[in-house]
């Protein structure tokens, strides 16, 4: 099996400006918590092909917060964690089953309230943030990352309502993502895209996002909690606003 360096619809420059895109975007997630997956997911869809952008873009994402979850295990939640697994497993089957199609406005508008919400709305009460609160938001934040691929603000902006420490919030956001990440091999796999085209690609993007988070990690060293937690907030907000925007312009048909 012959396995190319670049696939055929990217050019060399484009890939080279997209690698060091995974620099900057893994150091600006694991300094402030969050916002790097979904920019670079916007470079991404601007060059590469429709049918190639969320699969892509979830392998890099896998081994991009791999490294960082690497980096910072000593910092990981594991109880979070194994609350958010059965999420991940029951979203990603259900997705898999259904292969929906529905309006992308529907879940930017739904992902958007729900961040800002989280960021400045009144506090959920400590339930919400139990098993039973993680596990549901794991379950819908899974089934639909298959679709749209941009769940992460959503899922940062749910950790730090549950962790005050900087680098708690990025290891158990990183490993969370991982497990979110990990079923679009076997599902788009499944489906029919062909990984091997884009692996090389996706190996010196992780490469490149691996660098970038060692670069970040020392950056938020240099934060203390109060300001990481006001850095990720806004953040998040400018996010949310952006699929806010996205979200009424597919819905107007404007563009």
């Amino acid at each position: 099996m012959e396995i190319a360096l670049l696939p055929e619809s990217l050019s060399f420059s484009v890939a080279l400006f997209l690698l060091a895109s995974s620099v900057i975007t893994s150091m600006i997630t694991a300094s402030l918590g969050a916002g790097g997956g979904v920019l670079l997911l916007i470079l991404m869809a601007t060059w590469m092909p429709a049918a190639a952008i969320v699969p892509v873009h979830g392998m890099i994402q896998l081994g991009s917060n791999g490294g960082r979850a690497i980096l910072t295990w000593r910092h990981i939640d594991w109880r979070t964690i194994a609350a958010f697994i059965p999420g991940v497993i029951l979203g990603a089957a259900t997705g898999a089953w259904l292969l929906v199609s529905l309006p992308a406005y529907l879940w930017q508008l739904t992902i958007a309230v729900f961040v800002l919400y989280l960021c400045w709305g009144p506090a959920l009460p400590k339930g919400a943030f139990g098993s039973a609160g993680i596990f549901i938001a794991s379950t819908l934040t899974s089934f639909v990352s298959l679709f749209v691929g941009a769940t992460g603000p959503l899922v940062a902006a749910f950790i730090k309502q549950i962790h005050v420490d900087r680098f708690r919030t990025v290891a158990t956001f990183a490993t969370a993502m991982v497990l979110q990440h990990a079923p679009k091999a076997l599902v788009f796999g499944v489906t029919g895209f062909v990984f091997t085209d884009w692996l090389v690609f996706i190996l010196a993007m992780t490469a490149c996002g691996f660098a970038g988070t060692w670069i970040g990690l020392r950056l938020l060293n240099r934060l203390n909690n109060r300001w990481f937690s006001k850095a990720l907030n806004i953040v998040l907000t400018l996010l949310a606003l952006r699929l806010l925007w996205q979200a009424s312009a597919a819905a107007t048909g404007w563009t």
